[in-house]
């Protein structure tokens, strides 16, 4: 039999295909879908009966499901064999909009995007010339046999260590492929994570790098979304041998996203900032200003600690959301940084409003995931549009 592990968007996709067995923890009972496949709880699996294994990219090492698989591959495995040209774009943050600027360079020239993005592999045109595709420390960690045939890596900074187990394992994670790429492939990769690959390496410290190794000369955005448009500017000069202009291409909303509200003051939703890293990138931004930022959620077992030592030197007041208030308090109270214990997001809103000013910035970059108190980081910035405006009316 053919297992698939879990029941998401990847799962799903993959089944459409009939002929499954698919365990989930969520079903209590044998049932089936509209496809035929049978869905049973986790507990029914034995290893003894399947013969390949599919699972879900978030389904975490030590899970049950994991551990007694004996054939377990990743999608990006299963679709190997027929898959077009494949361009990787993996990284802490800017990954999403480095995949989806390489995507809006390319596909004129027939490519397709999918991956983490939120497009399963079993989506993707099998007849497209490119496969621009986003790949998460998750999915390559169950990736043992594919490989891209170009591979951007962004910076990676400390992310999901509850579920790789260390920081370590997490760029062991990220890294994987170069194991498996040839001389014919192409890796473009920062110069502290130099590894040894058979595949052509370009190393960077910084954009000024990648600007002068490439030849660029049109640039159009700044950062921290300038490396992104370097590394989709650089995959096409290497496929096409000449520079092209990112016209039309906008920024996900939820990413340093401005909001002017009805007293001109600013207000800037990057709810998608779940790790330290991608706050930190906000503050750099917005360091010479009076900053009130709000800050938690789901930590995901990360250091918090380089965070407080940047905030110490800014003009700033955090606004503490989310199940784990205690860490962050802690932290501010050892930093000296002022600091309010808000709980929800609504409640931050209101007190930022009685103390934003024209010259202040208020920032929601959380530096966490959202799962304790929203559906996604999405769900999290649509409220905070929904705070701000609710303000508004309240204050006419």
């Amino acid at each position: 039999m053919k297992s698939l592990f879990g029941y998401g968007i990847t799962a799903k996709a993959i089944a459409k295909s009939g002929g499954w067995h698919i365990f989930d923890d969520s079903f209590k009972e044998i049932t089936y879908d509209k496809y035929g496949n049978k869905l049973l709880p986790s507990s029914e699996f034995n290893p003894e009966k399947s013969t390949l294994e599919i699972t879900s990219p978030g389904i975490p090492p030590s899970h049950p499901l994991i551990t007694k698989a004996k054939n377990l591959i990743s999608e990006f495995d299963y679709f190997y064999e027929d898959s077009p040209f494949q361009i990787w774009i993996t990284g802490t943050n800017g990954k999403t909009t480095t995949t989806q600027m390489t995507y809006h360079l390319l596909k004129e020239k027939g490519a397709d995007i999918g991956g983490n993005i939120g497009i399963p592999l079993a989506e993707m045109k099998k007849n497209a010339n490119f496969w621009v595709v986003e790949a998460s420390s998750f999915q390559l960690h169950y990736t043992k046999y594919a490989k891209p045939n170009i591979f951007i890596i962004l910076p990676l900074n400390e992310d999901h260590t509850s579920w790789h187990g260390s920081f370590e394992e997490y760029i062991n994670a990220k890294l994987s492929p170069l194991e498996r790429m040839t001389e014919r492939d192409i890796v473009i990769m920062p110069k502290n994570l130099d590894r040894e690959t058979a595949a052509f390496k370009i190393t960077y410290e910084n954009e000024k790098d990648l600007v002068s190794y490439f030849g660029l000369e049109n640039l159009e955005f700044e950062v921290p979304f300038l490396l992104d448009e370097i590394l989709a500017k650089a995959v096409y000069k290497i496929l096409f041998l000449k520079e092209k202009k990112l016209e039309n291409f906008k920024i996900d909303p939820h990413k340093l996203e401005k909001i002017t509200d009805k007293k001109g003051r600013t207000w800037i939703d990057d709810s998608k900032a779940t790790n330290v890293d991608a706050a930190l990138n906000a503050l750099i931004r917005y360091k010479n200003k009076k900053i009130y930022l709000i800050l938690g959620g789901d930590d995901k077992g990360q250091d918090f600690t380089p965070l407080f030592k940047y905030m110490q030197n800014l003009n700033i007041e955090l606004f503490i959301i989310g199940k784990n208030t205690e860490i962050f308090t802690n932290l501010a109270k050892k930093y000296k940084i002022n600091c309010f214990k808000s709980d929800t997001l609504e409640n931050a809103v209101r007190q930022i409003d009685r103390l934003h000013n024209k010259k202040s910035v208020a920032l929601l970059s959380p530096a966490c995931a959202s799962f304790d108190q929203f559906s996604g980081y999405k769900e999290r910035g649509e409220k905070f549009k929904f705070y701000i405006k609710n303000l508004q009316k309240r204050s006419h």
